[in-house]
């Protein structure tokens, strides 16, 4: 990182910041899309790829919670934004709420609690909503 200019550091953080954004949120709707489209007959719920990486970000997430170490992501902004010296209430509005939505002040163990729970739950939905090994014009195989 080093030769990159404050502003630049500060828009990469804020690239991380919409990365983590997007995967939260495709961790969380998965949840619901997947039993959602499992009775209505959607057919990408059960693409074993997608499923596969709905777990493994469940897995490194609940993983990363039980061992009480913060996301990545999450570490890898604020490490961007100390060394782009924005520590306060410079950033965007926006900005600002999409940090307020995902970062809570709780303990790191209620985290932990969750995440595993809801990673079971994820684990759960592979039985019961079995992904498919492929799709060929149209009809699983």
């Amino acid at each position: 990182m080093n030769g990159l200019t404050p502003a630049q550091l500060s828009l990469l953080a804020g690239a991380v910041l919409l990365l983590h954004l997007g995967v939260i949120l495709f961790n969380v709707l998965g949840l619901a899309v997947i039993p959602l489209g499992a009775w209505r007959g959607w057919r990408f719920v059960r693409i074993r790829w997608w499923r596969m990486l709905h777990l493994l970000c469940w897995g490194v997430v609940a993983v990363q919670a039980v061992f009480g170490r913060a996301c990545f992501l999450t570490l890898w902004q604020s490490e961007l934004l100390n060394r782009a010296g924005e520590r306060g209430s410079a950033a965007p509005l926006i900005e600002r709420w999409v940090n307020t939505v995902i970062y809570w002040p709780l303990p790191i163990w209620v985290f932990a609690l969750l995440y595993v729970a809801l990673g079971l739950g994820v684990l759960a939905l592979w039985w019961l909503v079995p992904p498919r090994r492929s799709f060929r014009y149209g009809v699983p195989s």
